[in-house]
């Protein structure tokens, strides 16, 4: 399969992009978790709702059943990168 040069760009941007919030979430920097609100507001809530029901994104709790879930930032970047990537190709 041979890549253009547009879309070697955004796979690399996409991987840069990446790297950088692992580095930041490895430091202290950015939270490596995101609360539901959280996600829904950066994901938008149908797209999330949708990953979670493909068992694309796994949400970890806790506690009990009643604990709030929380989404690994990396996991759902890397989806929605992913899933953009595959519109652009």
């Amino acid at each position: 399969m041979l890549l253009s040069a547009h879309q070697l760009k955004v796979l690399l941007k996409d991987a840069a992009e990446l790297g950088a919030k692992v580095a930041l979430s490895k430091t202290g920097q950015l939270k490596p978790f995101l609360n539901k609100s959280e996600a829904f507001r950066i994901y938008g809530r149908k797209n999330v709702e949708h990953w979670l029901s493909l068992g694309l994104v796994t949400p970890r709790k806790d506690g009990t059943h009643s604990a709030a879930w929380r989404i690994e930032r990396i996991e759902i970047e890397a989806i929605r990168k992913s899933l953009d990537a595959m519109l652009h190709f």
